[in-house]
């Protein structure tokens, strides 16, 4: 890449060196990034190609899950090498079973990036939605090392479609091929000149069904809703969320509520504790007796939340007063409807879900009632809206065959 470039990424490497001297999240990246080198040098066996498969964080993982577990199935000799950037994503899934080794991914500087691809020799390379990093493209393609992006989506706003996105557009370039998940992304890139390009979906959709059919049963929960006539689900809630949330719920007893909030610190779950003027229990510490006496569980661990929402009638998903919402697809896909606030465009499901009417999103306590109260109320509105939601989610399964069949010749020809 250019000076320019270069120059960026090492300001954003000194950046996180200075930040590690408050943040601990900061420097467990930065000994993991430290640590990737010796890691893979003593584990990648090179006697086999390995593909490599990078996601950002645990998010993008997730999207990615479907495919790597396809692969696997289909592919039980495959080599295959996972890699993070964020501690979010490594901490929770380091040793996810269906990849061979599992490493921090090295800053983007050019010697890095050498070192790196010199070390693990990947003989194709899979990045999963937002992952555009300059040398790690350019040193593949210039090793023609077969490289892919998969459920990318792409908006006018993005840097790559501005006057001044030259050096962006030149990493679009890099890819073998982009899966996007919509036609209205491949017409944004078909207008800069990017073809290497179509519509497959976003793998998801295929994750959160495999997750349902998986059933993880979470007993609190069911023994809290075994009774219930209504029980909403909210997931991944930020103090403003609960602004909404709490009151609503403490002013209506038929309703029960399962929370997990995004943080699960101490002084997060008292703070909710505290607002609740009902029986509530915490999940890592309640009995399902003690669960079925209350009427509030809060789900104060990570990895319980996609159960929960199998014992859920409305949904509620957190985030839309922050940086954007987070997965409404995990709750949709049990057919019911969900509910969240404003800050939800650049999610193309959410738009949708809003369009068919299983989804509703509002920016204050008035946008908040008249969206949840015919819901309460009215047991046929309810159902109509879960069912569109859930139509919704069927409607788009299949995007992880789509990007195994066209990548399946590839994959054969590594093992």
């Amino acid at each position: 890449m250019n000076f320019l470039y270069n120059a960026g990424i090492r300001l954003y490497g000194f950046g996180m060196r200075i930040a590690a001297l408050r943040s601990d999240k900061v420097r467990r990246l930065l000994k993991g990034q430290r640590d990737a080198i010796p890691y893979l040098s003593r584990v990648i066996d090179h006697t086999h190609g390995y593909i490599w498969i990078h996601a950002a964080s645990l998010g993008e993982f997730e999207q990615g899950r479907p495919l790597i577990e396809m692969v696997r199935r289909k592919h039980p000799e495959a080599k295959i090498l996972l890699t993070f950037f964020s501690p979010s994503g490594y901490e929770v899934r380091c040793n996810f079973p269906m990849v061979d080794a599992v490493s921090y991914l090295p800053l983007d500087t050019p010697a890095r990036v050498k070192e790196f691809l010199d070390t693990v020799k990947p003989r194709m390379a899979l990045f999963i939605k937002y992952e555009f990093w300059g040398n790690y493209l350019q040193e593949l393609r210039r090793r023609a090392i077969p490289t892919y992006i998969i459920s990318s989506i792409f908006r006018p706003s993005q840097i790559f479609f501005k006057p001044w996105g030259g050096m962006f557009r030149s990493m679009l370039r890099c890819y073998t091929h982009i899966f996007v998940q919509d036609d209205n992304s491949m017409r944004l890139l078909s207008d800069i000149g990017v073809y290497n390009v179509s519509v497959a979906g976003d793998t998801r959709f295929d994750r959160v069904t495999d997750i349902m059919r998986e059933r993880s049963d979470v007993p609190q929960a069911e023994a809290m809703t075994e009774n219930s006539d209504l029980t909403i689900v909210a997931g991944s809630t930020w103090p403003p969320d609960e602004e909404y949330l709490l009151p609503y719920f403490n002013a209506h007893p038929e309703l029960k509520l399962i929370i997990a909030p995004h943080e699960v610190k101490t002084d997060r779950i008292e703070s909710i504790v505290s607002k609740i003027n009902r029986p509530v229990v915490c999940l890592s510490k309640c009995t399902v007796e003690e669960a079925a006496n209350a009427d509030c569980l809060i789900v104060d661990c990570y990895g319980k939340l996609s159960g929960a929402y199998r014992y859920g009638d409305i949904a509620y998903i957190g985030g839309g007063f922050g940086a954007g919402i987070h997965n409404i697809n995990e709750a949709a896909v049990y057919d019911m409807p969900v509910l969240f606030g404003p800050n939800y465009h650049k999610f193309k499901e959410a738009s949708d879900m809003i369009e068919c009417g299983g989804a509703f999103s509002f920016s204050d306590k008035t946008g908040f009632t008249a969206a949840i109260d015919p819901l309460v109320s009215d047991s046929a509105r309810l159902a109509e809206a879960g069912r569109a939601a859930g139509h919704y989610i069927r409607e788009h399964l299949g995007a992880t065959q789509r990007v195994y069949t066209a990548l399946s010749s590839i994959i054969e020809s590594i093992n």
